[in-house]
């Protein structure tokens, strides 16, 4: 593990393997550098691009200087891209999705773009977050009713089916996630209200790719066909039999050939 320290001077951890051009994977909630999807994904790509992980702020040993501003996490990726050289390419999932996307509209050093499901609520079908989730989730944070969020963000946000959730929380998993329940309401943060940022996702000219699994939830996949009807130079590719919860066996080799091209 090493550190790197962002512009407002928290230390954000990360892991770098394999050789190549950089690429930078950003988590989605409540995961991080060795928890979730990005771990077993980084030792896929690891043998055609020196892939990093990290820690997002409130994170397992990365800081968590207050007060939080979306803009501090985009300093964040900009601190990653520096140790990388100056420039990387930059892959994010779910609500990392929408902040690596922030990042790019942001005109940090990103060479090209990868996003996978940024949960946009874009049209009526499927399940809607409650209009003050990110109220909710701050309660909840500020009385430290840490298994009460995860449950909220579960079953309010994305709606997971309670007997799930339930379920969930007889599991060694439950410990990791109320761990980092403190960082949700950053998340719900980002995505500013879950519309579509249609006037930050013109303004991307990089080379972007927007996939997303065909069964995934109706919501996600009606966000990443507008995304990328939207963004100016960019790609859909919709993967078959994925859901949110993308194999690495199904995103790397799309990711290889994107950014290899």
């Amino acid at each position: 593990m090493a550190q790197v320290t962002s512009k407002d001077g928290t230390p954000i951890a990360y892991e770098k393997t394999g050789s190549g051009l950089p690429l930078i994977l950003v988590d989605g909630a409540m995961c991080s550098r060795d928890f979730g999807p990005m771990p077993k994904l980084a030792q896929y790509l690891a043998n055609n691009f020196t892939v990093i992980t990290y820690d997002r702020r409130g994170r397992n040993e990365s800081g968590d200087t207050k007060p939080y501003a979306v803009e501090r996490e985009i300093e964040d990726i900009d601190a990653l891209i520096g140790e990388a050289g100056g420039s990387a390419y930059v892959y994010g999932i779910s609500s990392g999705a929408a902040l690596a996307l922030a990042a790019a509209a942001s005109e940090l050093n990103i060479t090209k773009l990868a996003l996978y499901e940024p949960p946009f609520d874009v049209s009526d079908e499927g399940h809607h977050a409650p209009a003050d989730a990110l109220a909710q989730l701050k309660a909840l944070v500020t009385q430290d009713r840490r298994a009460d969020a995860v449950k909220y963000f579960m079953k309010d946000i994305i709606g997971i089916p309670p007997l799930v959730v339930f379920m969930m929380t007889l599991f060694p998993i439950w410990k990791k996630l109320k761990a980092v329940a403190h960082t949700l309401p950053y998340d719900i943060t980002i995505l500013d209200g879950f519309g579509l940022p249609e006037e930050r996702a013109r303004s991307v000219k990089v080379r972007t790719l927007v996939s997303g699994g065909d069964k995934s939830q109706v919501l996600l996949r009606n966000s990443v066909k507008k995304l990328a009807g939207v963004m100016p130079n960019s790609e859909l590719r919709m993967l078959k039999g994925q859901t949110h919860n993308v194999s690495e066996k199904a995103i790397g080799p799309v990711l290889v050939e994107f950014f290899n091209k």
